[in-house]
């Protein structure tokens, strides 16, 4: 929309305030101001750019480059997924504007002794009252694997749900079964989240603590801190109360969007890895952050000035 003025950094929604995603299929998605419209059978729907964190693109998806153009303005992440959201294809825009947090992640992650101690404090907050301080990287591994067969055979006793091992094929969604397929597609959309909430944040996706070698490592190391809380209690329940003929994964998306507003859990990604990065000061929408720099060895110096004078001295000075 020729004319259309982006919002000002000040008008954003902060990423932990903002609802944490929509997933769209088989929809024409076009812009209106500042709004995007989703145009499918049902009919037209706004959805507030600004408010929202992250944009989900399945099958059937067509998005104007106006509309591309707004979400990128509001900082909202455009992931493109696969049918029921279970393979990751690409993601657009990050609102992010300083490199700050990313300088601390990249720090952090290359230091065998901090990244070890990053990795601690993340099984710590899932093993509240014990002390992982002297514990190795294969024991809390083996600790951590032993809670999640905890977490999957209390939810199947706890809902009725047949439960034997988790198993899914990501080429063949509708191969596994209904547990399973509803599992897969609560953890997309976690996933989805948190990868909004990480580059939200300026951080990098692909540099774990835990996990490593993928693209997304980072991530999957921050939504394993709610999966417990989250995709399997969402899961499970989905599939509990399954009528014949429903499908799995658009109800169990709506389970985990319930789950995510009630246990405000945008704020929680957030505020965690401020924590595990010890920047908890640190504010995304500061509009003094994000100048462009010169590293000099000693610290920075502007970028925006023509340094040539200070080279023709050293030159002269010879």
């Amino acid at each position: 929309m020729i004319g259309a003025t982006p919002p000002a950094r000040k008008e954003l929604v902060r990423s932990s305030e903002r609802i944490s995603y929509l997933y769209v299929e088989a929809a024409k998605i076009h812009r209106a101001d500042n709004a995007i419209t989703i145009t499918d059978q049902d009919g037209v729907t706004h959805v507030p750019a600004a408010s929202l964190s992250a944009l989900l693109l399945g099958p059937g998806t067509s998005i104007t480059h106006q509309a591309m153009t707004v979400l990128g303005d509001c900082g909202t992440s455009a992931i493109w997924v696969g049918e029921e959201g279970v393979r990751y294809y690409a993601h657009g825009h990050s609102p992010a504007k300083t490199s700050h947090l990313l300088s601390t992640q990249a720090d952090k992650v290359s230091n065998a002794r901090k990244r070890l101690s990053v990795a601690r404090t993340m099984y710590e907050w899932r093993f509240p009252g014990e002390d992982v301080s002297g514990l190795s990287m294969q024991q809390l591994r083996g600790r951590e694997g032993a809670r999640v067969r905890r977490v999957y055979r209390m939810w199947s006793q706890k809902t009725g749900v047949e439960w034997s091992k988790r198993e899914f094929d990501p080429n063949n969604f509708e191969g596994g079964t209904a547990i399973n397929q509803a599992l897969s597609a609560a953890h997309a959309c976690l996933y989805g989240i948190v990868h909004a909430a990480i580059v939200s944040l300026g951080c990098s996706p692909g540099l774990g603590f835990v996990h490593t070698g993928n693209t997304r490592s980072f991530v999957y190391d921050i939504a394993d801190l709610y999966k417990a809380d989250v995709s399997i209690p969402a899961a499970f329940e989905t599939v509990a109360a399954l009528e014949p003929g429903e499908d799995v994964g658009s109800k169990v998306r709506r389970a985990v969007r319930d789950r995510i507003r009630e246990q405000k859990i945008m704020v929680r990604i957030v505020e965690d890895i401020k924590r595990l990065l010890d920047r908890e000061e640190f504010d995304e929408n500061d509009a003094s952050d994000g100048d462009l720099m010169l590293w000099d060895g000693k610290g920075t110096v502007s970028a925006r000035i023509n340094h040539g004078s200070f080279h023709d001295s050293q030159t002269d000075s010879e």
